[in-house]
């Protein structure tokens, strides 16, 4: 039985960029160990998953000498556990975990770039993330952009050799779980139970906003715009579905006290029934500056939301501009603000959209799909290294 260690920086990238993944492969014939920091998340990612897992401390922030004891401890694990492959996932893990399998004499090393933090940052900060993706990319024997559009940016940016390049079906890191993400899954209390926490009146209009609430999400134009529709259209509402991350990349204080104090605004710290909160809104906008291939998006396009977002790798390869979705470009306050109008003004011709792209997120994006084409290329890979 082959064995593949899957690791990620934090346990809440296994659980919600990765979800079901590790228990499909277990089904089909791998042993799967799940390794990440220690974290609140990891009791209901073991009762998901039922799979094995090691925890290793690891840090978001660039720290040498927690990521040397995290590299040791990574590479004593791997040499304890003779994994066939070791795949990461997020950049931290990506490094260190790539590092040490190649010091380990692993012969598959498999990272997954789905997003590069370096493409909104600037000076000698941008210079070192960098390396480090240069780094990663010499490590792994293949690396595997998460969207077309990535891998484009990628090879034009040369982070990595073109011949370890490649992506998996028609993109994304785990696909979307088609029957949760469903309007004829969800429950009417349930559905009722979000209603009544945002306070929901029919003859409003709401807008949803999902993810962390930083910098490079948009927050900053989104909160301007929307305070100048909200002035236009009184019964305008936007629901903002994230927590506060300030250590890393924060909000303009302008942003952060529009979002906590307009009245027509309603913050949501997080909850993870995400559907529900889809089904209850009129359009979703998001405004993130870079992707890799946006979960959310996929998600909005399986419950048929229509979809306002930036023009940037990843969301481009899941919306089309007036065919699937409407696109404005990337912290343009401006062109977000004609395009939400349009939208408003519109929303029968953003219902087509919306079902267009419906129809193409359960063609190529559920689940069961990506999994499968995963197995077959972790097959094909053991396959290749036995000749």
């Amino acid at each position: 039985m082959p064995k593949i260690l899957r690791i990620t920086t934090s346990p809440l990238s296994l659980r919600s960029l990765l979800s079901n993944q590790m228990k499909f492969m277990k089904a089909n014939g791998f042993e799967v160990i799940m390794v990440s920091s220690d974290g609140k998340e990891w009791p209901s990612i073991l009762q998901n998953e039922g799979c094995e897992h090691r925890i290793v401390p690891m840090a978001r922030e660039i720290s040498p000498l927690k990521d040397l004891r995290a590299l040791w401890a990574l590479y004593k694990l791997i040499k304890k556990e003779k994994p066939d492959i070791v795949h990461s996932h997020t950049p931290k893990a990506g490094l260190l975990s790539m590092l040490a399998a190649k010091m380990a004499g692993v012969k598959i090393r498999v990272h997954t770039i789905a997003g590069l933090r370096f493409m909104t940052a600037t000076g000698m900060f941008r210079k070192l993330l960098v390396w480090m993706e240069k780094l990663t990319g010499a490590a792994a024997t293949h690396v595997w952009p998460n969207s077309f559009s990535l891998l484009a940016y990628v090879k034009k940016n040369k982070l990595v050799s073109e011949k370890k390049l490649s992506v998996i079906g028609h993109g994304s890191s785990n696909g979307v779980d088609l029957h949760r993400f469903s309007p004829a899954s969800l429950k009417a209390d349930k559905l009722n139970e979000i209603r009544t926490l945002i306070g929901y009146e029919e003859n409003n209009i709401y807008l949803l906003n999902m993810g962390r609430i930083v910098k490079d999400k948009g927050i900053n134009e989104l909160m301007q715009v929307f305070k100048k529709a909200h002035a236009a259209r009184p019964s305008l509402r936007l629901v903002v579905l994230g927590h506060f991350e300030d250590k890393l990349d924060p909000v303009s204080e302008e942003a952060r006290e529009t979002l906590n104090n307009h009245p027509a605004i309603i913050h949501i710290d997080w909850n993870e029934n995400v559907e529900y909160f889809m089904e209850t809104c009129d359009l979703m906008v998001h405004a993130s500056y870079r992707e890799g291939f946006p979960n959310t998006l996929l998600q909005a396009g399986a419950m048929g939301i229509p979809i306002v977002c930036s023009r940037i790798e990843g969301n481009i390869d899941v919306v089309e501009d007036e065919k699937t979705g409407l696109l404005f470009r990337a912290r343009d306050a401006g062109d977000l603000s004609e395009k939400l109008e349009k939208a408003l003004n519109d929303p029968a011709q953003m219902k087509i959209y919306a079902d267009t792209l419906r129809k193409t997120v359960r063609e190529y994006f559920g689940q069961e799909y990506v999994h499968t084409c995963l197995r077959d290329k972790y097959l094909e890979l053991l396959k290749n290294a036995k000749n």
